[in-house]
């Protein structure tokens, strides 16, 4: 297959609560050309065909989610688990009626609050929506993107796109165009490529189907964020934690059963007080270097987790460039909010290697 890949940095602006793209005469003149460009995407989703673009988390690999061939030539090309169900991205929030038989008050309070945005939610799925979508279960996952090229794609295509992440699968998630070209190119009809994704975790996923709204992939909104908003407890999936799922507490997600984010090269993770952390890090890397191993060290400010989020996917990538053979990464204390969406990352991509100091 040959990849089309078109630049799309220059379509900005602001997203209006119509779902409209806003920006200044001279902007929008240098927008044109990307418009355009997402208008060919468009009609290779209509066709059946694959579509990798930005968001404002990660990159996603799209088609459209009511075309059930498409969705399995998602599966397809990165070699994804076909029980491991998709996310479906609407450009705007009345949307959803399209997915669900039932949109419900807190659905609502939370779209108010938080999208477009990094959050996505667990509804239960209408008949229309296929299985191969929702990975074989009752319920659809929902999310509205904060990314114009994204939003555009999603208008353009007349239709919801079904996109996990656009790496292939087990690997660390793209973040940069770059990783997405290096990863499908061959594999996606077209790769639409903007700029690097500004929040760099993918979204908080949060199922609205139980009796407790319950978190079932940590984001960059915590529970507490969450909690707030609806105005009674989230809590979070117990397999969510390391503790959990040696304990073999069973994920309510099948998509959390799988290995993901994992770095070509051995990983090690260092947890305890940052000093000790360091110490040990050090020591680590010297005793592997001396017996002929390249190792490279991932450490993030505990004061700005933020920036940890958004680098981490890209350090990874970084340290498989080198052709490291051990990363050594030091564990954040946060277990509450973004820290600790990083850190369900970091354990998986480490297998759960963990050394305490």
């Amino acid at each position: 297959m040959k990849t089309e890949i078109f630049d799309v940095t220059k379509l900005n602006g602001d997203v209006l609560e119509s779902g409209e793209i806003h920006a200044g005469r001279g902007a929008r003149r240098d927008m044109d050309e990307a418009l355009r460009s997402i208008r060919i995407a468009a009609k290779t989703i209509r066709a059946g065909g694959l579509v990798a673009f930005p968001t404002e988390t990660v990159y996603g690999l799209g088609c459209d989610a009511f075309n059930e061939a498409a969705v399995k030539k998602v599966y397809a090309a990165k070699g994804r688990p076909s029980d491991n169900p998709m996310i479906v991205h609407i450009a705007r929030a009345s949307d959803v009626g399209a997915l669900t038989p039932r949109i419900t008050p807190e659905f609502v309070r939370l779209a108010d609050s938080f999208w477009p945005g990094p959050l996505t939610m667990i509804l239960k799925k209408k008949e229309c929506v296929p299985d191969a979508t929702t990975g074989g279960l009752d319920t659809v996952a929902v999310r509205l993107p904060d990314h114009p090229a994204a939003l555009e794609l999603i208008r353009a295509s007349g239709c919801p796109l079904a996109a996990p992440s656009a790496n292939l699968s087990g690997s660390p998630s793209p973040t940069k165009a770059e990783h997405v070209i290096r990863d499908l190119s061959g594999k996606a009809d077209v790769i639409l490529a903007g700029s690097d994704s500004r929040v760099g975790i993918e979204s908080a996923v949060l199922d609205l189907t139980s009796d407790i709204p319950t978190i079932l992939r940590p984001g960059v909104l915590s529970a507490d964020v969450l909690s707030e908003v609806l105005g009674r407890e989230v809590v979070c999936d117990d397999a969510l934690l390391r503790d959990g799922v040696s304990s073999g507490a069973a994920p309510k997600s099948p998509g959390m059963k799988y290995r993901h984010y994992a770095p070509k090269a051995e990983m090690l993770i260092v947890e305890g007080s940052e000093d000790r952390v360091r110490a040990e890090i050090n020591r680590l890397k010297s005793l592997n270097e001396r017996l002929g191993a390249a190792v490279g060290v991932m450490l993030f400010d505990e004061r700005a987790y933020a920036e940890a989020a958004r680098d981490f996917y890209a350090r990874l990538r970084e340290l498989d460039d080198l052709g490291v053979d051990l990363i050594l990464a030091g564990a954040l204390s946060d277990r509450t909010g973004i820290g600790f969406a990083i850190m369900n990352r970091m354990f998986k991509s480490a297998g759960y290697r963990v050394v305490k100091v």
